[in-house]
């Protein structure tokens, strides 16, 4: 899988927002520390923007940027060979990448959260998707046809795969095996479905958190609340 493949499995932008918004509601029921999530959503990046994002705690991430004009979103993955940092790409971002990027976005390009001090962009694949698009979009990349990661060579079909698998199952499952523990999927249904949070879900997804341990978090994603 390559992000051409991504592109053409992931849903529209309101569909992704809110499953994002979901998988960060979960994220903040089973894991209180925030620095420890590994999915999380900030419904006030700036005033105009949102963002959800993936962190693993070993160098991979994606980043999303919701905004009115659309979706802009990037996907590291450090040990892919695409990676600025990797002996192939010799510290530039992967050619072809970030091909095509609109004047909409443009600015993403030089965001100082997204590229590192000399300012290259860290990123691995680039995908966008202005509101008035019907379709996912992408640069027009070359893949070099060596090494281990041929199947998924610039990390976009493992990092996104639970934007392309949005079920309730796909998250269990992961969840289960992240945390090391059995994750109850009515529990899952209920908060992907973005239904208000009873003490009755979060019990059954964490019982050492209580509802009112989650107003900060839920004011955050912009989860909807009763």
């Amino acid at each position: 899988m390559t992000v051409y493949d991504v592109a053409r499995a992931l849903p529209g932008i309101e569909e992704l927002r809110d499953h994002s918004r979901g998988l960060a509601m979960l994220e903040a029921v089973l894991c209180p520390e925030w620095e420890s999530r590994y999915y999380s959503f900030d419904a006030h990046w700036s005033e105009s923007e949102q963002l959800a994002s993936m962190k693993d705690g070993q160098g991979d991430e994606y980043t999303i940027v919701l905004s009115s004009a659309g979706a802009f979103a990037r996907v590291f993955a450090h040990e892919s060979m695409l990676s600025p940092f990797g002996e192939l790409a010799d510290g530039q971002t992967w050619p072809g990448v970030l091909d095509g990027v609109p004047e909409a976005f443009r600015e993403y390009l030089t965001e100082p959260a997204f590229t590192d001090e000399d300012g290259v962009h860290v990123t691995t694949a680039c995908l966008w998707r202005e509101t008035s698009d019907s379709a996912w979009h992408t640069g027009r990349v070359e893949f070099p046809d060596a090494g281990d990661d041929r199947e998924d060579p610039d990390g976009s079909g493992r990092l996104l795969h639970l934007l392309v698998d949005r079920s309730a199952e796909a998250y269990a499952e992961w969840a289960s095996d992240y945390y090391e523990t059995k994750v109850d999927l009515e529990a899952v249904r209920h908060v992907l479905a973005l239904r208000p949070l009873t003490a009755e879900v979060v019990a059954a997804l964490n019982p050492d958190v209580g509802l009112a341990d989650l107003a900060e978090d839920v004011a955050e994603i912009g989860y909807p609340v009763a």
